[in-house]
């Protein structure tokens, strides 16, 4: 494939020196697509698994949210597909700020609809047992505590970049075909592995909220750290290749490395606030969840309560009748003319005794008498 097929097609995967895009225009970001296998791949495979739990589970009468789906497949899919084959992918390799806007989508913006779509909860719904058991056992291992730890995975989401950037190996995913995909790959890994713990539905290590909200807050300041440093280096990163590019349009690659610095340092703390707000909204919606529970919890203790209550009660009522050998409507005579079973109360026992019969009207005569 030659370095374009016009104002509006198909561009290079990667430009080369020698193979490089036309200028990029409004038009040519809108309609200057690739052809990426590995990345198509990858959508395909991940995008065909989750269709398939989710068909199982509606074959067996169980309901799955769209929502969850459209924000799995159509949102975070959808922006890896976008930051992999159009025309972001097209300039990636040819202006560092173009790279720049992709980077930020893979690592910051896919994830985080890949985690509202809950694949991990679909994945334990579906498996057989075995294979559930397995996943169950990972999510609860002391290896997925460790990585989805705030302060581990904060440090390792902020420290990649660096990495990336001022090390040989940013220009080596320029120059590599197989390490730039991968270098895509990479940025959902670290970006999932960040965000999934903060902000995903799915059953996994967490820690309380306040300490997520903390991580966050913590990680603001680096991305304008780093934007800031490669606005303000008077070198260029990986010079060389864009040197052998021989682009003869646009800024110079100095001048679009402080675009590239401006485009992190923006977007970084844009998406990091926004992260802020969501987990700050979770929180109080959780905290009002948990107070309906609890509130729902004492009620039925509350109930459990006055049901015992009004079973001793009962009982109590039954052991008195059964024990007192009386009649319920004399229960009353009874309690107010005592027994005495001194032998110096005897009037008063008969008296009590007449108490008794008077209440209960004349004995009824007996057969033999009546004869």
């Amino acid at each position: 494939m030659s370095g374009s097929t016009g104002d509006a097609g198909m561009f290079l995967a990667h430009a080369t020196p020698g193979n490089v895009p036309p200028e990029l225009t409004p038009i040519r970001l809108l309609t200057g697509w690739v052809f990426e296998p590995i990345p198509i791949l990858v959508a395909m495979l991940f995008g065909g698994l989750y269709l398939y739990g989710v068909h199982k589970l509606r074959a067996r009468g169980d309901s799955w949210s769209r929502w969850r789906s459209f924000s799995f497949l159509g949102l975070g899919l959808g922006t890896f597909l976008l930051a992999t084959e159009s025309a972001l992918a097209a300039y990636d390799t040819v202006l560092l700020s173009v790279h720049m806007v992709q980077h930020m989508v893979l690592a910051m913006i896919t994830p985080i609809f890949l985690a509202l779509g809950a694949p991990i909860t679909l994945a334990l719904r579906t498996l057989p047992a075995k294979w559930r058991n397995r996943l169950n056992a990972l999510l609860h291992s002391r290896y997925a505590k460790v990585v989805t730890f705030p302060a581990f995975a904060g440090f390792v989401f902020v420290l990649n970049p660096f990495a990336l950037y001022f090390t040989p190996w940013y220009e080596l995913t320029l120059r590599n075909t197989f390490m730039h995909d991968m270098n895509h790959v990479h940025f959902v890994i670290i970006g999932c592995m960040w965000f999934w713990p903060l902000l995903g539905l799915d059953p996994m290590p967490r820690a309380s909220y306040p300490m997520r909200l903390l991580a966050v807050f913590a990680t603001l300041p680096f991305h304008a750290w780093l934007g800031i440093a490669i606005m303000s280096s008077s070198n260029v990163l990986a010079g060389d290749w864009y040197d052998d590019l021989g682009r003869d349009w646009g800024a110079s690659p100095l001048s679009d490395q402080g675009t590239a610095g401006g485009i992190l340092w923006g977007s970084g703390d844009i998406v990091g606030l926004l992260v802020f707000l969501v987990l700050f909204v979770q929180w109080a919606r959780a905290s009002e969840r948990e107070a309906v529970r609890e509130d729902r919890r004492l009620d039925r203790l509350e109930l459990i309560e006055a049901g015992r209550k009004a079973r001793e009660e009962r009982l109590a009522r039954e052991a008195a009748e059964a024990g007192g050998g009386v009649e319920p409507g004399l229960e009353a005579v009874g309690k107010s003319v005592p027994k005495s079973t001194l032998p110096g109360d005897s009037a008063r026992t008969e008296d009590a005794d007449s108490a008794v019969r008077v209440a209960s009207g004349p004995e009824p005569r007996s057969a033999d008498a009546a004869e």
